[in-house]
């Protein structure tokens, strides 16, 4: 488990700047896939960050099981918890394959072993990218690249993944893929898998749990059927939303004109699965 307890995050300090996180206490659960959702600005991704040790908190403390994150050695938090960035660029002109092998650094320290190379060529083929493992990273899809750093922190072998944005500018059919395969890695793999992602139905379709966060701190952590429900998503995002429920999974609507829409916190038939397929409403969950 991942614990953080009175975690704060300031930029700008110096200036008297407003705190972007905190003081936010919670937890996310070992196993399965948590999806961490909420406005623009709320400080998910900061959260991540402080939780992966890309960022030091101004105050508090992470831990991962008996594991503080922020004093442990570098090397010993790199092998439990794995973190990729939402934007990653790489000035230097490398392979598939190169690219997943640094996620192996913590345990080879760049001598790779009969082991690391097993382990490359695992994530490889888990991302299905075995034939493009020769290809430079520049020659890739926008689908392709991002599953090639997914395959690096996968190839990592933590217990905790932590996935920021891991769908930013991926297409429907792509953004499935991606998740399918996140699901696999969590159920097939025994990876826990913490992501931070914008579409509230990608998130109620593949996750065991949603973490909320607005203003700095977590306002609602449970189950997909919890969180996804028009006060809570009223509360967290300020907008108004229905909910239907398609193939037994809770689906948001939040597309329509202010004066065409229904009250705050109304919902439909449980039993309704005439979901609207406008903007607002994903498709694609697990089958």
């Amino acid at each position: 488990m991942i614990r953080f307890t009175d975690v704060t995050k300031s930029y700008d300090t110096r200036r008297g700047g407003r705190p972007v996180l905190g003081p936010v206490t919670g937890e996310f659960r070992r196993g399965g896939i948590t999806s961490v959702i909420g406005p623009n600005g709320a400080g998910k991704s900061t959260l991540l960050t402080v939780v992966g040790r890309l960022m030091d908190p101004d105050t508090g403390t992470v831990h991962v099981d008996d594991v503080d994150v922020h004093r442990a050695r570098s090397a010993d938090v790199a092998k439990v918890v794995a973190v990729l960035r939402q934007e990653n660029h790489f000035t230097a002109r490398v392979t598939v394959r190169e690219l997943v092998s640094f996620g192996r650094f913590p345990h080879s320290g760049g001598h790779l072993t009969t082991r690391d190379v097993t382990a490359v060529e695992e994530a490889l083929g888990f991302l299905d990218l075995t034939a493009l493992g020769d290809r430079f990273i520049d020659q890739l899809s926008g689908g392709q690249r991002q599953r090639a750093f997914v395959a690096m922190v996968l190839a990592q072998d933590t217990d905790f993944v932590l996935l920021d944005e891991p769908l930013n500018n991926l297409d429907v059919a792509h953004s499935v893929r991606m998740m399918r395969l996140l699901r696999r890695a969590a159920d097939d793999l025994g990876r826990s898998v913490v992501l931070v992602v914008h579409d509230i139905n990608f998130a109620a379709a593949w996750s065991d749990r949603i973490v909320a966060v607005k203003d700095g701190r977590v306002v609602a952590d449970g189950t997909p059927e919890e969180i996804v429900r028009p006060e809570v998503m009223r509360d967290v995002f300020d907008t108004a939303f229905t909910v239907h429920r398609v193939d037994g999974r809770p689906v948001a609507v939040y597309y329509r004109p202010a004066d065409d829409a229904d009250e705050p916190g109304d919902t439909h038939d449980p039993d309704d699965t005439t979901a609207a397929t406008g903007p607002g409403v994903a498709v694609g969950g697990p089958s």
